[in-house]
């Protein structure tokens, strides 16, 4: 396999899994910034111009509650999962333990 088909695949996975990550991390308030270092603090390195079109996205679809604030001098938005962003995050990790059983499954069947 290619190094560039490799990298295609890493990424595909990578792009699924950020909308589940980024609903977990946003059980509590974050600004975009605040996210950004949390998810890195966590080990997930994720650029703004991924971020935010994705938290935005999130948020279009209903699944992200947002409030704007200046404490502390600045203008920020923070976000916050919703309650219907709470149903989606419990069937996604609903899919996500089911897939990881199953490659659990097939790992061991196939050694």
């Amino acid at each position: 396999m290619s190094e560039d088909r490799l990298e295609a695949m890493r990424l595909e996975l990578r792009r699924g899994s950020l909308a589940l990550i980024v609903l977990t991390a946003l059980r509590q308030e974050h600004y975009g910034y605040s996210l950004r270092q949390k998810l890195q603090a966590d080990g997930l390195a994720i650029e703004e111009g991924t971020l935010y079109p994705l938290v935005r996205r999130l948020e279009s679809h209903g699944l992200l509650d947002s409030r704007w604030s200046d404490e502390q001098g600045r203008r920020r938005r923070y976000y916050r999962m919703s309650v219907d962003g709470q149903k989606v995050l419990n069937a996604l990790k609903q899919e996500w333990q089911t897939l990881n059983k199953v490659m659990h499954t097939v790992q061991e069947s196939s050694s």
